[in-house]
Formats: structure tokens, C-alpha cells, sequence
């Protein structure tokens, strides 16, 4: 079931993410714009997408993306087993990255993320997520760009999902107890 009555309550509007994408667009320009080269962003699938999206709107300058497909959830649950299902297609050598993720929870993926893009040679490699969760953080990383910090929840929306559900809805909302209580 995916029905909007799933939502328990909305914390960002459609309106209050796209004020918060341009925000973040700007300061990005700001800190990248005299690198003298272009600035890959690499988006995590498929969460992140939405975020990509409304994110490349504001940042004006040269910029390329790419993608990686990483998983280590299963339902609501992190599975601590990270896999990279689909890796870049461009090389990362020398250049500077900026990893756009939808939320940064436990840190385990994307530290594990950060570090294989350094092994290949990324010159830098900087984080900004939609969201926030600290209160789970398990690994020492942390975003350098932040659209909003969350509480401890369950939220889908804006390209987050359970069970590759909710992603299409246009705001961020928390997921009822009762939709995922049954999961073990």
C-alpha cells in the first residue's frame, strides 16, 4: 500500500525543499566555482534522484554528474552489507566530487562510498544529503552540505521509499507505525 494516508505527518513541503535546494546551489557555486575544473557529482540511485534533480536547477556553474547504484537496507532495516550494484561510468581521477545522497542515517554507505572514490583517485570528495539523521550516525563522517536534519523516523518521499514505495510523493513525510510493524 502506498496510499498518501500512510503518512503520519509531512515535515517538508515540496515548496520548503526547492527553497532548500536553491540555498544549497548557491553555497555550492559559491565554495567550487574558481576550481578551475568541473565538478562531478555523483548521485547514489535511485533515493537521491529527485534531490539530483532540483539540486543541478541551482548551481551555476559547469558541472557533470554520474551515478552509483549502492544498497544496504532491506525494508526498514540496514542490513550493515554494503553493495555496489552499478558503478561510474566516468573516472573519478583528479577530480573534484561532491556525493549527492538523499539521507545520510547510519554513515556506513556513504563512508564506504567516500572511500572507494578516493581509492580511485578522486582529488576531493565532499557530501551533501537532503537529510540528516545524526541520532543513528554509527561511522565518523558527516555531510558538508545538509538540506535538513530529521529525527529518528522512518520518512520517505522526494525519492526516499519502503519497499520501493513513497519515493513519487512531492513532499518528505513520516511513515506510520503501522505500514512497515509487521516487518521482523
Amino acid at each position: 500500500m502506498w496510499e498518501k494516508n500512510s503518512i503520519k505527518e509531512v515535515l517538508y513541503s515540496e515548496e520548503d525543499i526547492r527553497k532548500r535546494a536553491g540555498e544549497l546551489g548557491r553555497q555550492i557555486t559559491e565554495d567550487y566555482k574558481n576550481s578551475g575544473k568541473p565538478l562531478l557529482l555523483v548521485a547514489l540511485l535511485r533515493g537521491s534522484v529527485p534531490f539530483l534533480g532540483e539540486l543541478i536547477r541551482c548551481i551555476d556553474m559547469d558541472i557533470q554528474y554520474d551515478f552509483m547504484d549502492v544498497s544496504s537496507y532491506a525494508g526498514t532495516k540496514s542490513t550493515g552489507d554494503i553493495r555496489i550494484i552499478k558503478d561510474l561510468d566516468t573516472s573519478v581521477k583528479g577530480l573534484d566530487i561532491l556525493l549527492v545522497e538523499d539521507i545520510v542515517d547510519t554513515g556506513r554507505t556513504i563512508a564506504e562510498v567516500v572511500k572507494t572514490l578516493k581509492h580511485k583517485g578522486a582529488e576531493s570528495v565532499r557530501i551533501v544529503t537532503l537529510l540528516d539523521k545524526p541520532s543513528r550516525r554509527t561511522t565518523d563522517i558527516y555531510a558538508d552540505y545538509i538540506g535538513f536534519t530529521v529525527p529518528d523516523a522512518f520518512v520517505v518521499g522526494f525519492g526516499m521509499d519502503y519497499d520501493q514505495k513513497f519515493r513519487c510523493l512531492p513532499y518528505i513525510g513520516v511513515l506510520k507505525d503501522e505500514v512497515y510493524s509487521n516487518e521482523e
